[in-house]
């Protein structure tokens, strides 16, 4: 067995500086705790006001929820996958409640992830101002549709660069592309 070579100072030094990541990602799940807070907050609020409100209240509550709970899902994605593809493995191999899109991330993927979470957080936003159209103004609705439809352009171009940039390598035993 060959052992590995002595990394050089310099090289250690970068390397070891994914590390200062780790405050960032601690921060995030602080402001996860804050989100779980919101969220009881929330159906709290639902739930002991459900008599008096009227259905378009309930309605924008539950698209509150769901909005906190897309913020949150974001937060998980960029917390775990940012750390297992930026600082370190997790180690969670065999691991029942490993999430399935873990063992196959890494930063072209996890941007589109990202991308995704905030077009579905856009679109919620964008779902709650149709329904209260009324109480804004038309150039507001203009503009959270504009910045909307870059989020969806934004999106598929990193999908689009992920795929190009990204080799495709048939599964063993598998035919060659092109093959029936």
């Amino acid at each position: 067995m060959t052992t590995p070579a002595p990394i050089k100072p310099l090289s250690s030094l970068i390397f070891m500086s994914r590390w200062l990541q780790l405050p960032l990602y601690l921060g995030l799940i602080v402001a996860q705790t804050v989100y779980a807070g919101i969220f009881l907050k929330e159906v709290w609020h639902l739930v002991s006001h459900a008599s008096e409100l009227t259905e378009v209240a309930i309605m924008l509550i539950v698209l509150s929820l769901i909005d906190v709970v897309m913020v949150s899902n974001l937060l998980i994605m960029v917390i775990i996958g940012g750390y297992e593809t930026f600082v370190s493995r997790l180690g969670l191999e065999n691991h029942p409640d490993e999430p399935e899109w873990l063992d196959h991330v890494n930063a072209g993927l996890l941007k589109v992830k990202l991308a995704m979470a905030l077009i579905s957080i856009s679109s919620i936003h964008l779902l709650k101002t149709f329904i209260e159209a009324d109480a804004h103004a038309n150039d507001k609705i203009m503009w959270q549709v504009i910045i909307h439809i870059a989020f969806l352009a934004s999106a598929l171009v990193m999908a689009w660069v992920d795929k190009i940039s990204t080799p495709s390598h048939p599964l063993p035993g598998s035919p060659p592309a092109g093959a029936h």
